[in-house]
């Protein structure tokens, strides 16, 4: 059944992760698929392979926490598609925090795309779903938002806040026709988790999630939590004592995971 027929998705982060397995999911789905990311050559390679499978989609590129090329980006993506049904703020990055000295710069980075990223790639679409009176906003922000963690939680208190704004947008927008989802995977195999080098439970790969994440998406559901093993674990670990929580992580903090590149 294919659930986005004749709709039009736009997925922000869609170079890589779990951004491109939702654009190819939505695309086998019947959507038009919009790509938009900071890198032209795997958005363009995205876009033929979605073409030669017999989708429809179209690809611009910006820097998601720069709100005027993502304005400009997401028009020139509904000129070539049309106006948008659903828009999958996607993008996001991730680094540790560090205290001596404060990384203030990833720090600032973090939010930029993971909380400014979601707000300015709404902008960019919210007022013409108001006029339409439908649409559907979604956000893929991580169950990593419901604990700040200890050397994370620069990246945490990012997820933390979109956990939050979607919450609020979710119940402004209930009457307007517009549908607000909030999705926290847990581990995915993505690049941003590839330099891990510790266990990551429950870990799923990116078409999976993407296949999950689809589902939830076509049941408008409110908030989705997966997988559910990894949201049980992550509400237990809402509720352990602090000094549980500094002994366990003492160890993945002597040698944390940094992005390939500067954020």
């Amino acid at each position: 059944m294919r659930r986005f027929a004749d709709q039009v998705a736009i997925i922000t982060g869609a170079s890589s992760g779990i951004g491109f397995a939702l654009a190819k999911e939505l695309a086998w789905q019947g959507a038009r698929v919009g790509l938009l990311a900071r890198r032209r050559v795997p958005l363009a390679e995205l876009a033929e392979e979605i073409r030669a499978a017999g989708g429809l989609a179209a690809y611009a590129t910006a820097d998601v926490g720069d709100r005027e090329a993502v304005r400009s980006a997401i028009t020139e993506l509904t000129t070539q598609l049309g106006p948008v049904d659903l828009l999958i703020a996607n993008a996001g990055v991730g680094a540790p925090t560090t205290l001596n000295p404060l990384n203030v710069h990833d720090f600032e980075k973090m939010y930029r795309v993971n909380v400014f990223g979601v707000v300015y790639s709404f902008d960019a679409v919210l007022g013409t779903m108001l006029q339409r009176g439908r649409g559907h906003l979604a956000a893929v922000s991580s169950l990593a938002g419901y604990k700040g963690l200890p050397g994370e939680w620069g990246y945490t208190s990012s997820k933390a806040a979109v956990n939050n704004l979607m919450e609020g947008l979710r119940i402004q927008l209930r009457d307007k026709g517009i549908t607000v989802t909030n999705i926290c995977p847990g581990f995915i195999q993505t690049p941003m988790t590839a330099k891990n080098q510790f266990w990551m439970p429950f870990l799923l790969d990116a078409d999976t999630a993407a296949r999950r994440i689809v589902a939830a998406l076509a049941r408008k559901k409110k908030v989705y939590n997966f997988p559910w093993g990894m949201s049980w674990l992550m509400g237990l670990t809402a509720r352990l004592p602090d000094w549980l929580v500094a002994r366990v992580m003492g160890k993945y903090n002597e040698n944390p995971p940094w992005p390939d590149q500067p954020l």
